[in-house]
């Protein structure tokens, strides 16, 4: 029998945490962060990237590929419609990481105030490390980017 021993790692941790206005109802916010988390979910840069987000404790959050392939990129641990999502699990990190995200709306008079926070830990690639700020803010944008233009269409009408 052979045996490989490697070097321990050191395991890293890191916190991201964003707030963004959005010019919509709580409910508009909540329901767009559920769509782009979802079927509506998009990589910066345009590249269409839809997952599959079912809201209830316990509930997966995958990429389906088809075939019965695809990523497991968590669990709903928390959610309270429509105030706060909680997502526990391995996100796109296909190594030892364990990863805690936060959604927490709040109304402030005729805007929504969105406060994430993503917490991470384990043997942590840099280029995920380094890459989550400008990811997180480009879905952060494309959550009150859907959440204004469904209010704006529904106010119109």
């Amino acid at each position: 029998m052979k045996t490989d021993t490697r070097e321990r790692q050191s395991a890293e941790s890191f916190e991201i945490g964003k707030e963004i206005e959005i010019a919509a109802p709580l409910d508009s916010a909540f329901a767009a962060m559920l769509d782009v988390l979802g079927p509506e979910g998009q990589m910066p840069g345009g590249k269409a990237f839809p997952m599959t987000i079912e809201p209830w404790p316990g509930g997966r959050w995958y990429r389906d590929l088809g075939t019965n392939a695809g990523h497991l990129w968590g669990h709903v641990q928390v959610i309270k419609p429509p105030t706060l999502l909680e997502i526990c699990g391995p996100l796109m990190m296909s190594y030892p990481a364990a990863n805690h995200l936060q959604y927490r709306f709040k109304a402030e008079g005729g805007v929504t105030r969105l406060v994430f926070l993503h917490r991470a830990m384990g043997s942590i690639l840099p280029e995920h490390r380094d890459g989550m700020p400008k990811g997180w803010q480009h879905w952060l944008e494309r959550i009150r980017d859907l959440a204004q233009r469904k209010n704006r269409k529904e106010t119109h009408r």
